[in-house]
């Protein structure tokens, strides 16, 4: 985004009441109109945490020292820890099954290699990779059918590498078509809307990951039976009631996690709140089952008793969590 476009944004949120933190996250320039939610992930920072540094760092250099890990990175032209720095993701739809969107992956990358790479693995697993055209434009076609977990609503992914600092992935052609469209014409004007851009400037760009929405009660479904919630029809409804909902993960020495809903009211933030805690509850009851058969937890069961909280003020739901690192390096077996 332009010094100048940030201003005028940062100026309008300030007559409006809202004011941006110190480092508010960029409005991305290529986020599609359309754009319901959004998801960023700081991939640069998390590998230069404190606590990753200290308890993952060097397992991850040591997978990718294997000869096939190292084949795969001279066939692409990409380190995974020195080259990708950041993914931005702007998603949208009327079926939370079949949602649509594109990611926006930042770094430094060797458009040849990759696509090189995207093709000869097509001519091995057709059914996988294919080399498709739309217009002036090739993309690289994945297919994941089959696929589980939070992978399995895209069942086809579009890519480009639309320059040496970006690729974009879309799930669907004209996405990308349209997208790669603004790339070539330079496009810096944000397109999302206003509430949506509002609120992601509200965003922390030096957090690890942070993901932030609108909410549509429309497009609120039934939902399941669950044992935390003894009524979902009465959850459906405190659903309803919210506009809005933003999620933060930073992780450094320790990681801290924070969760703000901002609901139609200040009585729908109290209903809500106190479901939350209800169920904040019913978790703390089994916590101490948990310590009691895996005692590497119990530190960080601790730090779950003490520092998870649910509270409303005004229209807004937080939810706190903080996780020390030394309850999770005792997690996962280390030390200090």
């Amino acid at each position: 985004m332009k010094p100048l476009t940030r201003r005028v944004l940062a100026a309008a949120l300030l007559s409006c009441g809202l004011v941006a933190p110190a480092t508010a996250a960029e409005v991305h320039p290529l986020l599609p109109a359309e754009t319901e939610n959004v998801i960023y992930v700081n991939f640069r920072q998390i590998i230069d945490s404190p606590i990753i540094k200290k308890y993952a760092l060097d397992q991850m250099k040591q997978a990718l020292q294997g000869e096939e890990a190292q084949k795969v990175m001279q066939t692409v032209g990409l380190d995974p820890l020195k080259d990708i720095d950041e993914l931005t993701g702007g998603f949208w739809g009327e079926d939370a099954n079949t949602p649509k969107g594109l990611f926006i992956l930042s770094g430094k990358f060797d458009p040849v290699k990759l696509f090189n790479a995207a093709d000869a693995e097509g001519k091995k697993n057709p059914d996988k990779v294919a080399i498709v055209s739309e217009g002036k434009y090739r993309f690289v076609k994945l297919t994941n059918e089959g696929a589980n977990g939070p992978t399995a609503a895209f069942k086809e992914i579009y890519l480009a590498v639309a320059n040496e600092k970006t690729i974009l992935a879309g799930t669907d052609k004209e996405i990308l078509v349209k997208t790669m469209g603004r790339v070539e014409a330079n496009e810096s004007k944000p397109a999302i809307k206003k509430a949506l851009g509002a609120l992601l400037v509200k965003m922390d760009s030096k957090a690890s990951f942070f993901m932030c929405g609108l909410s549509d009660p429309k497009k609120i479904g039934d939902i399941p039976p669950n044992p935390l919630f003894d009524d979902p029809a009465k959850l459906k409804k405190h659903l309803e009631k919210m506009e809005n909902m933003a999620m933060t993960l930073r992780i450094g020495d320790d990681v801290g996690l924070e969760a703000a809903i901002g609901m139609k009211d200040s009585g729908a933030a109290d209903e809500f709140a106190a479901t939350i805690d209800d169920m904040l509850g019913k978790i703390r009851a089994f916590l101490p089952l948990i310590a009691g058969q895996q005692q590497n937890l119990k530190a960080l069961i601790n730090d779950l008793n003490k520092n998870l909280s649910c509270k409303a003020k005004d229209k807004e739901v937080k939810i706190t969590l903080t996780l020390s690192g030394k309850s999770i390096a005792a997690a996962l077996g280390g030390g200090d």
